[in-house]
């Protein structure tokens, strides 16, 4: 079938849209391309290498009249916008407003002004909550509303927005999806069990498929699937964050016990990834192909300017950890969301 020759982009400079750009721009399909952003002067110098060769529609999710002009005639809208973790958890009342607001806006205007466009909708594998005990996740697969994540609850009532709405969709349920440079570490680093199962997916691999998407439209039509980076990009969480570490001239993964949560996150693998590769075929990178870009942009200045010092990093990284200031502190409540039990010592 042929492309769809209107397409618009929302959340075009975070880690994916940027990268979806940029490979549009690679393989010369930017034409008919339109994004919708916030007006600001990081997302006005992001895209400047693009702005002669697409439309800029400047907004606010949260305010519908702003997406009308954007949102009117394209054929397939790629809803990437959004506050991820971990600046989520800065505000998450505020975040989960844009996330969930922002998708409830979007489907209002398509449904006034442009009904038969094409949604396409990047949800997460947070929807699945903790995944721990029974790693190998599918699509049916029942999801976790009671989970105490907000931002994997705002997934699924964006999923539900969509699902009951009048227009044609698809949802993409992406994995960890991990980008090469600019490393910003976090405490979020705790509060991953460090024996999670990971099937992570590279930006690169997951803007390809969003590249690839819009070609398909008949065979993603009213389904939902898991994009992950496939059976070569599995791997632990602490199999990961050691890898990660070595390439920072970190040294090994020495943190004082409970300074990782134990459960209440979210990942594991997809059993039923395979059924998006046929379609998309958007799968190229794999866990050792992926570590080696890692590693490579990591500079080699930084590592080695770390490693004399990575005992100071480390302690100053464990003062980040909410999981071992729970436990320390004895917060009975935090120990229960971090731990499951309060029964630890």
């Amino acid at each position: 079938m042929n492309r769809p020759k209107k397409i618009l982009i929302t959340g075009a400079t975070g880690n994916i849209g940027i990268e979806l750009l940029q490979q549009l721009k690679t393989t010369k399909q930017l034409e008919g391309v339109s994004i919708f952003l916030r007006d600001s002067k990081k997302n006005r110098k992001m895209i400047r290498p693009y702005e002669d060769a697409i439309s800029v529609f400047w907004g606010d999710l949260l305010n519908p009249q702003s997406l009308i002009p954007a949102c009117t005639d394209q054929e397939v809208v790629i809803h990437l916008a959004g506050v991820i973790p971990p600046a989520f958890h800065d505000n998450p009342e505020r975040s989960l407003n844009i996330n969930v607001g922002g998708t409830r806006n979007v489907i209002d205007v398509l449904e006034k002004h442009n009904p038969t466009a094409f949604l396409i909708f990047s949800s997460s594998v947070a929807v699945y909550g903790d995944r721990l005990k029974n790693p190998e996740i599918r699509v049916g697969d029942p999801l976790d509303r009671t989970m105490d994540d907000q931002y994997g609850i705002g997934k699924i009532q964006s999923e539900e927005l969509i699902q009951n709405s009048q227009l044609n969709w698809s949802i993409l349920r992406l994995s960890a999806i991990m980008g090469f440079g600019n490393h910003k570490v976090s405490g979020i680093i705790f509060q991953v069990p460090l024996d999670t199962p990971m099937e992570i997916c590279t930006v690169r691999d997951c803007a390809r498929a969003f590249v690839h998407a819009p070609d398909h439209v008949r065979e993603l039509s009213k389904r939902i699937f898991n994009l992950g980076g496939g059976e070569t990009c599995r791997i632990s969480y602490r199999d990961y964050l050691s890898r990660a570490f070595l390439s920072f001239g970190m040294g090994k993964l020495t943190f004082p016990e409970h300074s990782f949560a134990t459960c209440n996150f979210h990942c594991g693998d997809y059993a039923d990834g395979d059924d998006l590769e046929e379609i998309l075929r958007f799968q190229e990178d794999n866990i050792d192909s992926y570590f080696e870009e890692f590693h490579a942009n990591v500079h080699p200045v930084q590592r080695f300017f770390t490693r004399p010092f990575a005992g100071i990093a480390k302690w100053y990284l464990r003062t980040l950890s909410e999981p071992y200031k729970a436990f320390k502190s004895q917060n009975k409540e935090e120990m229960i969301r971090f731990f499951g039990t309060t029964n630890i010592n």
